[in-house]
């Protein structure tokens, strides 16, 4: 919901972070690096290292706005990267709650998170297949920056990032958490439901 209106912000601080960046260090390196923070996230929450797993996260995510600056800064960046940094930031997203569900291992955890992780699917579909559609068409929302085109939705990357920092912080109520990121994605899923039948309508 807040990504498109963030992303200038993001940009103007991490722009002149990336300038200061030595050649040599590429965005594919920064990406690898943010996954290996997002997936030492979910492995610290699984082991109890609540701060650590905190702090993983943060700095996974700070990377993972980091390497598209350096790509644009650099002049590399790619349809490829586009495609790399999506998929790994997917991998980080099904990390994070599996390492809370084996640190916690309680039923109810574990019931919620596969709801979470269940409209994770629907919504990747939701959106991927609208944004293919979307493109194929030439149609784009003004002031991205993204690889493809993203149909916003109530739950997109920054509120991931509010809500899972405070299911790693409270890894005992993270069902509580979750079960309202689930219910926030169900309503992102209808949104673009709306949207492509407004958007997709044939001429």
């Amino acid at each position: 919901m807040l990504d498109l209106r963030l992303r200038s912000t993001k940009e103007r601080l991490l722009a002149p972070v990336a300038a200061r960046c030595p050649s040599s260090l590429s965005a594919a390196a920064v990406s690898f690096v943010s996954l290996a923070c997002c997936v030492g996230a979910g492995v610290a929450a699984w082991r109890g290292a609540v701060i650590l797993s905190v702090i993983l996260w943060l700095a996974g995510r700070v990377l993972d706005g980091l390497d598209g600056s350096i790509a644009r800064a650099n002049g590399s960046a790619s349809d490829f990267g586009g495609y790399v940094d999506l998929l790994f930031d997917t991998i980080g997203y099904a990390a994070v709650p599996l390492g809370i569900a084996f640190g916690v291992d309680q039923p109810g955890t574990w019931q919620v998170i596969a709801v979470l992780l269940g409209s994770f699917y629907v919504n990747s579909v939701s959106w991927l297949m609208l944004s293919a559609l979307l493109e194929k068409r030439g149609e784009r929302a003004g002031g991205e920056q993204t690889s493809v085109t993203m149909p916003i939705g109530l739950i997109e990357g920054t509120e991931t990032l509010v809500l899972f920092s405070i299911a790693l912080t409270l890894p005992q109520h993270a069902d509580v958490t979750f079960a309202v990121m689930a219910g926030g994605v169900a309503i992102g899923v209808l949104q673009r439901a709306i949207a492509a039948r407004r958007l997709l309508r044939n001429d």
